[in-house]
């Protein structure tokens, strides 16, 4: 029997991730894609990392191959695009999964250089990889793009510059649904709360200056469902429904995965 997968082609961009105890978004949702069935290509600007996803896909039975690729230039992108098509002859899916946050604050104390990287980076890398993945899509008559956005672009935070971009990604998964449904493309953009991910707890004990132990606690406090953080699981298993022919009449939504915390008010 084959996966829910099975036959589609895959491109995962952040499939690498940061290192740290625990599994990066990107990782999972690479490795899920290919036990279900995915030829999957494997993007990251640091190729070590992808080449460790493709060793632990490879180690599984599944196909896949590692590319290196900054998917913030626009060159980058054209590689990426011809090169997928190039081995596997089609695309139907893409996963963009490129986020970073470093540095961020709130708008009074937000440097400029950190405001014109986060959101540079965040909403770049889903526009370009977009852009060059389309025309693909729209030849083929059918295609899916998942972005990951974040609970922090409807939640309050004092991070404004990664929920200023979050909100674009939002936005922009929106206008890429509506333009494109009549090509039989769907988009939508899963929203993750507070997850125990390497991004998450490595690099802000780091920037906090706190331990990763008092950080995972605080963290786990906030969530009304168990009191616990979710994992890069629960993204993987969300973006695995949304890839899927079941999910074959939903386009244009903003799923959040966070244990309810986006929808605590008051």
């Amino acid at each position: 029997m084959g996966g829910r997968l099975q036959d589609k082609v895959a491109i995962v961009v952040g499939a690498g991730q940061t290192p740290g105890d625990t599994i990066g978004n990107g990782r999972a949702t690479a490795l899920l894609f290919a036990r279900e069935g995915a030829r999957v290509m494997l993007v990251d600007r640091r190729l070590d990392s992808a080449l460790e996803t493709e060793r632990m896909i490879a180690s599984e039975g599944g196909e896949c191959f590692a590319f290196e690729a900054d998917a913030a230039d626009e060159e980058s992108c054209k590689a990426v695009t011809k090169t997928c098509v190039e081995k596997y002859g089609r695309i139907d899916i893409l996963h963009n999964n490129v986020g970073i946050g470093g540095g961020d604050a709130g708008p009074a104390h937000l440097t400029e250089e950190a405001w014109d990287r986060i959101v540079g980076v965040n909403m770049k890398t889903v526009f370009l990889m977009c852009k060059h993945v389309l025309p693909v899509m729209r030849a083929q008559g059918s295609g899916v793009i998942t972005n990951i956005s974040s609970v922090a672009a409807t939640c309050a935070t004092g991070i404004v510059a990664y929920k200023t971009s979050k909100a674009g990604v939002n936005a922009f998964t929106h206008a890429l649904a509506m333009g494109n449904a009549r090509h039989g493309i769907r988009a939508n953009a899963i929203l993750p709360g507070l997850m125990n991910t390497p991004m998450a707890i490595e690099n802000i004990s780091k920037a906090r200056g706190i331990p990763r132990e008092q950080l995972i606690t605080a963290r786990d406090n906030q969530v009304p469902l168990g009191q616990k953080m979710g994992t890069a699981w629960d993204v993987a298993y969300a973006a695995l429904f949304l890839a899927s022919e079941e999910a074959g009449f939903i386009t244009g939504v903003m799923l959040p995965v966070d244990g309810g915390q986006s929808a605590r008010i008051g």
